[in-house]
């Protein structure tokens, strides 16, 4: 009996698992010529839209920058009907001022970015690697504020902006008004401290057994291994400090001092259209050059990093 079990065993068809070729089609499906047709035209189609969606904005402000006013006006979509003219993004540099503007938006997001990132590294670091007594209770703390409106907490914000109790006087016209309250970023500590966790315990346990202290820890261990995760929170801040304009027109009054945020509604009514548009692409460059060179580092510290090589 046992012999014709083995025979059996050995003579039954082994099962084939088809794998998708890509995503959830199957290769035997692909090589349908109405599935191959079908996806693959929709695939294209979808293609297209997605570039006309995501790109077609850019693409025409790009265009409108370098386009006389008039054919903007009147043919807005046609391209180049009488040629270009590139006086626009010099107008915009010299006539509006954009330079200056743009100068104090680098300070405020330079300013902004450093904020965050001395407090959400250090609060994670304590929640996650220090482990005090009470870190159970302050990270609810934080995320109960993540709760909290934005909105809510620009009144007393302000008043507290007006009348600092410790620093004394005002610091309206004062870019520590940017500063100080951008670093208190619940959502960073909370992101910091998730990718701390995930860090090898083993590592931080070597280094105190070989001498090193909490300080030589953070400085030499933890912030070298956690480069993706700082790329993704600097991202996260500088664009946050680019597009912010309620809160630095509350405590910004001098133009001089204004972002290029709060400037443009400002400059819009009396500054001609193509000039306007011109200095609007010069505002969208710095972010999308900033996303284009870190986008590989910033998709590794959004756990997206494995489909990269590299």
């Amino acid at each position: 009996m046992s012999a014709i079990r083995m025979r059996r065993r050995r003579e039954r068809p082994k099962r084939v698992t088809e794998v998708p070729a890509g995503g959830l089609v199957l290769a035997s499906d692909w090589r349908r010529p109405s599935v191959k047709w079908g996806l693959g035209t929709t695939q294209a189609l979808l293609l297209v839209v997605l570039v006309i969606i995501g790109l077609g904005p850019i693409l025409w402000l790009i265009k409108a920058a370098i386009t006389p006013t008039q054919d903007t006006l009147i043919q807005p979509m046609s391209v180049f009907p009488h040629g270009t003219d590139l006086s626009n993004i010099s107008n915009a540099w010299t006539q509006v001022d954009i330079g200056l503007y743009l100068k104090n938006t680098i300070v405020l997001a330079l300013g902004s970015w450093a904020s965050q990132l001395i407090v959400s590294t250090t609060g994670a670091y304590a929640l996650s690697v220090l482990r005090p007594k009470w870190g159970s209770l302050i990270m609810a703390l934080l995320l109960t504020t993540l709760f909290v409106p934005p909105v809510v907490l620009l009144v007393p914000l302000y008043l507290e902006i007006v009348h600092p109790p410790i620093f004394g006087g005002t610091l309206e016209n004062n870019y520590l008004a940017i500063w100080l309250p951008a670093g208190a970023s619940a959502f960073n500590v909370v992101l910091m401290k998730r990718f701390f966790d995930n860090l090898p315990r083993e590592i931080f346990e070597a280094a105190r057994i070989d001498g090193c202290g909490p300080v030589r820890l953070f400085t030499s261990i933890v912030l070298p291994m956690s480069k993706p995760i700082l790329g993704v929170v600097s991202l996260f801040a500088v664009l946050a400090s680019w597009k912010d304009f309620l809160w630095p027109l509350l405590v910004l009054s001098n133009p001089g001092e204004q972002p290029i945020s709060v400037r443009l509604p400002t400059i819009q009514s009396e500054t001609d259209l193509g000039v306007f548009l011109a200095a609007m692409l010069i505002a969208c460059i710095v972010p999308i050059v900033g996303f284009l060179i870190f986008q590989r580092t910033i998709l590794r510290g959004t756990g997206l990093g494995g489909a990269l090589k590299g």
